[in-house]
C-alpha cells in the first residue's frame, strides 16, 4: 500500500537504520496511518459537503421557480386591483350621478306639487266665480222673465240655458284637468322613491 508521499510502506518496514536524532519506523507508520485516517475523514466531509451543496442547489432552484410564480401571481393581483379600482371609481361616479339626478327629481316633484296646489286653488276660485256668475245670471233671468213678452221668452231662456251649459262645460273641463294632475302626482312620488331605493 502506498501513502500520500509516494513511498512503499513495506520498504520502510525493512529499513533498520535510524538517523541520529530521527524518528522510529513505528512513529512514522503511526503518522502515516493518522494521515490516511484524516484523508478518509476529509474525503467523507467533502462528499457530505458535495451532497449538501447539491441539496442546497436544488432548494435554491426550487425557490427561484417559486419566486417566479409568486411574481406572476403578484402581477395578476396588481392587475386585478387596478381593474377593481377602476370599477369602484366608475361606481362612485355613477352613485354621485344618481344622487344628483334624484335630488333634481325631488326638486322637480316638489315644484310640480306646488304647481298642482296652486292650480287647485285657482280652479277652486274659478269654480266659485262661475257658480256665482251662474246664480247671478239665473236671478237676472228670473227678474227679467216678467218683462219679456211671452213670444221672446223661450228664446231668452234658451240663450240662458246655452250660457249655463257652456259655463258648466268649462267648469267640468277644468275639474278633469285637476283630477288628471291628482292622478299623476302619486306616479311622480313613486318614481322619486325608486331613485332613492336604488341608491
Amino acid at each position: 500500500m502506498s501513502d500520500s508521499a509516494g513511498f512503499n510502506i513495506d520498504d520502510v518496514m525493512y529499513t533498520t537504520a535510524v538517523q541520529e536524532g530521527g524518528e522510529t519506523v513505528e512513529t512514522i507508520l503511526g503518522k502515516i496511518k493518522k494521515l490516511e485516517q484524516d484523508q478518509r475523514f476529509l474525503e467523507g466531509e467533502m462528499e457530505e459537503m458535495s451532497s449538501c451543496h447539491d441539496t442546497l442547489q436544488i432548494e435554491l432552484d426550487t425557490l427561484r421557480i417559486e419566486a417566479i410564480k409568486l411574481e406572476g401571481i403578484k402581477e395578476e393581483k396588481e392587475e386585478c386591483y387596478r381593474k377593481l379600482k377602476f370599477q369602484d371609481d366608475e361606481s362612485e361616479q355613477e352613485y354621485v350621478r344618481l344622487l344628483e339626478q334624484n335630488k333634481k327629481s325631488m326638486e322637480e316633484l316638489e315644484e310640480y306639487r306646488s304647481d298642482i296646489q296652486l292650480l287647485k286653488l285657482t280652479q277652486r276660485k274659478q269654480r266659485m266665480k262661475f257658480e256665482k256668475q251662474l246664480c247671478e245670471l239665473m236671478e237676472m233671468h228670473k227678474s227679467l222673465e216678467a218683462v219679456f213678452l211671452p213670444k221672446s221668452l223661450p228664446d231668452e231662456i234658451g240663450r240662458a240655458e246655452d250660457t249655463r251649459r257652456q259655463l258648466l262645460s268649462t267648469l267640468q273641463m277644468k275639474l278633469d284637468q285637476l283630477n288628471t294632475l291628482d292622478e299623476e302626482l302619486p306616479e311622480k312620488k313613486e318614481a322619486a322613491r325608486g331613485y332613492t331605493c336604488r341608491d
